[in-house]
């Protein structure tokens, strides 16, 4: 049950929003082997001035928070990681120096919704 945060300087238009979510999702899907419905994904807007990074040059900026399940392996995460940075960068024209990606894991218990408790990750 992730949730996939991401603040960025970019304008993005509502359709834009759409696809970049829809793509976020299934490069989520597909390299933490698991199934969409269950993934969250936030955009939120920010002026230039709300987000800094030491090593940034001159454009936008876009950062991940990816709140997981525990258990994935580091090869999971940064092929993920890898994948959306190399999306954006090729999509909304972001330096690569102006993006970054956290991972914060849970216990699956700690991921609910109404009707769902999350439960452990199994690498089968």
């Amino acid at each position: 049950m992730p949730l996939l945060q991401f603040d960025t300087t970019l304008s993005l238009s509502p359709a834009e929003k759409t696809s970049f979510v829809e793509t976020v999702t299934e490069l989520y899907t597909t390299k933490m082997e698991t199934t969409e419905g269950h993934v969250a994904v936030t955009i939120r807007d920010r002026k230039s001035a709300d987000l800094h990074l030491g090593r940034a040059v001159e454009g936008p900026l876009l950062f991940l928070n990816a709140e997981i399940r525990q258990g994935r392996s580091f090869e999971r995460k940064r092929k993920f990681a890898l994948a959306v940075m190399e999306h954006v960068a090729g999509t909304f024209d972001v330096p690569d120096e102006n993006m970054k990606a956290v991972f914060t894991e849970h216990p699956g218990e700690a991921m609910m919704g109404v009707n769902r408790v999350g439960g452990e990750w199994k690498d089968e």
